[in-house]
């Protein structure tokens, strides 16, 4: 029975990337050795490591005076990086989500952070829309995608003072204008790539404006310079990562990626939409994520939440699970999933329908 991997994160890559990653463990570019075990200053990997950031550059339109970084420690050490490098007075957050909140925790060590607006009111099931940014901000942060709660913001915002995005969960779903922000990030193992490696665009001339001493590993000028190589960096994942770039080049881009998207995500919702027994859990459709697309059993249908998953996971529906915090299921429609397996679940949830 074929599998239909619906996990969240880590989640399902490119067959492309897991084949290729594959033979590169046994022997990488020829060397008769492994990836594993090939010097991360070796010409091959250095040449792995300039391509995979001039994809980036390329498939992102990323515009002169932006680094790429690629970084050990997940997004959850940039939710400290960023305020230690940009931090001097005052910075903004947008709260839409479990890991909004651990990035304004972080930065609330460094001093004053106002959150500008929130939905944890209605348990992040929309994403706010009428608020204001302080000019005096250092900077704002928002997280693009959602993946507990099934939001997403999927227009580059215009504001007064650097932007930042954590973007895990949405990179390289969508065309993003990079020149609107200062700081994009990530962790790689959504879209890109196995867990491992995090990726860094920043804008150069934001940094080195803190007053206060920098320790060198946080320091993203660090990293700069050395080109991502001051440390050893997480050579499988990087080298995954630049496999998955080739395969969204060859597909046509990111304007070719975006309309598979919002295919697969449009038929889902359609059928969430037209089911008696499903309902979505985002309050907004504009709101609602192409990523990840949370829903619960309808009203006088709850009893049957249990009954669904065994019947969907038995037809081989893999991750399907919801986050603890919202219930339901959540399925996780990310760039390597395909058009099939949308389908396939939405066979189960008609078949499953007609059996009650």
């Amino acid at each position: 029975m074929k599998k239909h991997n619906f996990y969240a994160g880590p989640s399902i890559l490119p067959q492309y990337t897991i084949e290729n990653t594959a033979k590169a463990l046994y022997d990488f570019a020829d060397t008769g050795l492994s990836l594993m075990e090939i010097s991360h200053r070796s010409k091959q990997f250095v040449a792995v490591m300039d391509e995979a950031v001039s994809l980036f550059k390329e498939l992102l339109k990323i515009p002169e005076g932006y680094s790429v970084l690629f970084l050990g420690g997940g997004a959850s050490t940039q939710f400290a990086m960023i305020p230690y490098n940009l931090f001097i007075k005052k910075a903004a957050y947008l709260n839409t989500g479990a890991w909004a909140k651990k990035a304004i925790k972080e930065a609330k060590i460094f001093g004053e952070v106002d959150v500008v607006a929130s939905s944890e009111d209605k348990n992040f099931a929309y994403i706010p829309k009428d608020y204001t940014v302080p000019d005096d901000a250092d900077y704002f942060h928002i997280t693009t995608n959602n993946t507990i709660y099934g939001t997403e913001i999927k227009k580059d915002l215009d504001v007064n003072v650097p932007l930042v995005a954590d973007m895990s969960s949405d990179i390289f779903s969508r065309p993003v204008d990079v020149s609107k922000y200062t700081i994009i990030y990530g962790g790689a193992q959504k879209n890109l790539a196995p867990a491992g490696v995090t990726f860094v665009i920043v804008k150069n001339d934001v940094l080195g404006k803190v007053d206060h001493p920098m320790l060198t590993m946080l320091d993203y000028r660090t990293h700069i310079d050395k080109e991502s190589m001051f440390n050893t960096p997480p050579c499988v994942p990087v080298f995954a990562a630049l496999q998955t770039l080739k395969w969204l080049k060859n597909l046509g881009g990111l304007e070719e990626m975006l309309k598979i998207n919002v295919k697969k995500a449009g038929m889902l919702y359609d059928e969430i939409d037209r089911s008696p027994i499903f309902k979505g859990t985002v309050l907004h459709k504009e709101d609602r994520s192409l990523m990840n697309i949370c829903f619960v059993m309808n009203d006088g249908y709850e009893k049957y939440e249990k009954e669904f998953f065994d019947f969907a996971s038995e037809r081989g529906m893999i991750g399907i699970k919801g986050h603890r915090s919202v219930g339901g299921f959540r399925a996780s429609t990310y760039n390597a999933l395909p058009i099939e397996s949308v389908e396939a679940l939405i066979s189960v949830m008609q078949d499953f329908e007609k059996t009650i």
